[in-house]
């Protein structure tokens, strides 16, 4: 089963604006969060993706830090953009 990540609710949770880094807090639709680091110069651009450990990853079950969510880093940006959520 492949993964399709939906972002259902996005939260601004930081930001620098001397450098213009932002970071957001999402909440995809089964559940999983995830902190999205955006950088503003002049346009929107994903730099990175962490995923909170709030449940187990959704892609490779470990309940402890990885990677799998930087996988989905453009699919993220593409989403946010296009839908206007920031």
């Amino acid at each position: 089963m492949a993964f399709k990540p939906v972002i259902k609710q996005i939260e601004a949770s930081d930001q620098n604006e001397d450098t213009g880094l932002h970071q957001f807090i999402i909440t995809l639709s089964d559940h999983s969060k995830c902190r999205l680091f955006f950088s503003k110069n002049p346009d929107w651009k994903i730099i990175g993706v962490n995923r909170l450990l709030n449940i187990p990853c959704p892609i490779c079950r470990k309940d402890y830090y990885c990677n799998c969510m930087s996988n989905y880093a453009q699919e993220f940006e593409q989403q946010v953009l296009s839908r206007n959520l920031i």
